[in-house]
């Protein structure tokens, strides 16, 4: 039986890294993946260039039933350390809105720098290569692949969430956890798109392809940034953030004009330009197929001079407080994270070691602890890998 000081099952982002962390150690580093192309979720990301961190890390935008939990893997590996990565490798990036930081290439060069990192260091990495079995020895533990069986001193499960099934994403690291008896925290879509009512979706479907500047407000959080609306319901980066702090059943509160008071606006512009529609004064503000449609909505006379207070009023909070309740999110099929995952309190929060299973590592998407939309997963990625690859 072949044997290795550490088997990392998963070659995406966060076991990649930490494969290459251990191997540079000097550790001997098997890497396994049931896919047949290594880092599928990086070569994806961001349109093809890859969000691979932000400029505004903070333990305070990534979502954990244990908040304090990231913050040892995220100081001591922060977003400077893979800049500082790219930057030895001649990889050319740079920053966009919000403090997102995109490479200037294909997100491939992301996974051949890894790739290359972890092998040059001497970690072996086979695709194509399900666990069949993992086994919990009194000193170790015992792989079954469809070759044969190998041995480890040390497994870490870097398989990721549930998140874009299509990519090849399963729940293998929630069921092994499960498995060896370690707590989870409810697994869940994440940074999804809502779905919304038939009667809802009849009225807005015309809007499909229409991108306005918004602020989404669920869950206590609220984001300013764009919506989008779409053939299902509702989705853009401001609806994708609150996505992850909204319930089933809860209603989500949307700002079309943000810092604007529209009622205000409307009361004045009657006094002084009462010819104009509704419409066309909101078009000013809103894209017009929406704005059309907020006017048809608060059944608004033709002329602004022709509409009472009422009027004006429900004009105004279907733009500036337009509430309703999704029907549901669209779930793992394009949901970028999986919320949820194993239990913090089962890991040391410096190794990632199982308390209660000694010698079996969990890093990644698969813990509970999930970023905010715009590269913050992939640093929790690269720091959690990191810390792990320290250790095992």
């Amino acid at each position: 039986m072949e044997g290795f000081d550490v088997v990392v099952i998963g070659a995406g982002a966060a076991g990649m890294m930490c494969a290459a962390e251990a191997a540079l150690r000097g550790r001997r580093v098997l890497v396994l993946d049931h896919a047949r192309a290594p880092g599928e979720k990086i070569r994806i990301s961001g349109g093809g260039r890859c969000n691979f961190t932000n400029l505004g890390v903070h333990p305070s935008r990534f979502l954990s039933a244990n908040p304090r939990f990231c913050i040892s893997a995220l100081s001591r590996y922060p977003p400077a350390d893979f800049i500082a990565l790219l930057d030895s490798a001649g990889i050319a990036w740079r920053e966009r809105t919000l403090g997102q930081l995109f490479l200037e290439g294909s997100a491939r060069q992301v996974v051949d720098l890894l790739v290359r990192r972890m092998t040059g260091a001497g970690a072996e990495l086979r695709l194509s290569t399900p666990v069949r079995d993992l086994v919990r020895l009194e000193t170790g533990f015992r792989l079954t692949l469809d070759a044969g069986e190998v041995a480890a001193d040390r497994v870490v499960l870097a398989t990721g969430g549930k998140s874009i099934p299509k990519m090849g994403a399963t729940g293998y690291a929630l069921d092994v956890a499960r498995g060896f008896g370690l707590a989870l925290v409810e697994p869940r879509a994440g940074l999804v798109p809502f779905t919304l009512a038939p009667d809802l979706l009849e009225r807005l479907s015309p809007l499909a392809g229409v991108s306005a500047p918004a602020r989404v407000r669920a869950g206590g959080a609220a984001f300013d940034e764009s919506l989008l609306f779409t053939h299902r319901g509702l989705s853009g980066p401001a609806v994708l953030q609150a996505s992850s702090y909204w319930r089933e059943g809860e209603a989500v509160e949307v700002d079309l004009a943000p810092g604007v008071d529209l009622l205000a606006h409307l009361k004045t512009e009657r006094g002084r330009a009462g010819r104009q529609s509704p419409a066309a004064l909101l078009s000013a503000r809103l894209p017009a197929r929406l704005a059309r449609t907020l006017a048809e909505g608060a059944a608004a006379p033709p002329r602004l001079g022709d509409c009472n207070d009422a009027v004006l009023s429900r004009l105004a909070a279907s733009v500036n407080a337009w509430t309703f309740r999704p029907a549901g999110t669209e779930g793992y099929r394009t949901a970028e994270v999986m919320l949820g995952g194993v239990d913090t309190r089962e890991l040391d929060s410096r190794t990632f070691e199982a308390r209660k299973v000694l010698g079996l590592h969990i890093i990644g998407e698969a813990v509970d602890v999930t970023g905010w939309l715009g590269g913050y997963n992939f640093q929790w990625a690269w720091a959690s890998g990191w810390a792990a690859g320290q250790a095992v």
